[in-house]
């Protein structure tokens, strides 16, 4: 199986250019529109069309691509399965909520490194959405997500949740609120669903925001009122910036591990989702030692 083909084909879908395909896989220009042809011959269809505005897929290329992607995601079972036991040198890509970069990425980078040396891991941000499409497609082997997708390739597990915290940089109680200069924090579904039931009064406003790490700056560099996660709460009260909103709710999120199906019971990705149990319970007993919201 000449997996290189479809590699080629798959970032060159990604890329839409045939230089930029060639510097990302290390080749010359020349090997990637071999490789193309070889696979169009395959095939037997064309499956891009190149023109003076760039490259694009053809009709046949379209229809040709989820299946290329399922191609690439059996191959690369097929490797996992074979080696391991032995899997030096294996890529193993981890999908992390955005939000949670900041909270858990270090520990997490030592643990996984601790449990499986010989694996080299690519670590990445992303939201919920996208990383479970690569979850399905292969592209990704673990994602640590707040919003999982149901789907019969997918397996997700529960490790437990985060908090968010509500701050201003001018009310001190929810009656002092202005909907005017509230920015509503748009962080996942079950998110905007617990929102929308503890504040329905402060959910139609002007301006909203999908990540944590946007909110903080928002608020640092102009003024108003958000909920941020509560250790990023606590430094912008240690800093002076902004004060709890004494009787607001606590929101939490819950925030989930998953993989693909097929790798659910296989030793290597079991010893990782167990770290991962494991990273998510000590930072809940540790959060129970932490200063609450003054109520």
């Amino acid at each position: 199986m000449q997996i290189e083909l479809i590699e080629t084909f798959l970032d060159l879908c990604h890329t839409q250019s045939f230089n930029r395909t060639a510097e990302r896989l290390g080749i010359t220009q020349s090997t990637v529109s071999g490789r193309i042809k070889a696979l169009e011959a395959n095939v037997g269809r064309r499956l891009f069309q190149r023109s003076r505005s760039g490259t694009a897929l053809t009709t046949e290329g379209l229809r040709f691509e989820p299946h290329a992607r399922a191609l690439r995601h059996s191959w690369v079972t097929a490797l996992h399965a074979a080696r391991d036991t032995a899997m030096a040198g294996v890529t193993m890509r981890i999908g992390v909520q955005h939000d949670l970069v900041g909270l858990h990425i270090s520990p997490l980078i030592n643990q996984f490194r601790a449990a499986l040396p010989d694996i080299v891991f690519f670590f990445e941000a992303d939201y919920s959405p996208q990383m479970c499409q690569d979850l399905i497609s292969g592209v990704q082997d673990i994602a640590v997500l707040y919003s999982p997708q149901v789907h019969p390739d997918l397996h997700f597990e529960n490790l437990g949740d985060v908090s968010y915290v509500m701050v201003s940089t001018t009310a001190k109680a929810l009656n002092e609120v202005a909907p005017e200069t509230y920015i509503f924090a748009n962080y996942a579904p079950a998110f905007t669903h617990a929102h929308a039931a503890m504040l329905p009064t402060l959910n139609n406003v002007s301006l909203s925001i999908g990540q944590n790490a946007a909110m903080v700056e928002l608020l640092t560099s102009l003024s108003g009122t958000a909920y941020v996660l509560r250790r990023s709460a606590e430094g912008l009260v240690d800093a002076g910036t902004c004060h709890y909103v004494a009787d607001a709710p606590v929101i939490t999120q819950p925030v989930f591990a998953g993989v693909n199906l097929r790798n659910r019971h296989r030793a290597s990705y079991r010893r990782l989702m167990r770290q991962l149990v494991s990273q998510f319970e000590t930072a809940r007993i540790e959060r129970s030692g932490v200063r609450s919201v003054p109520q």
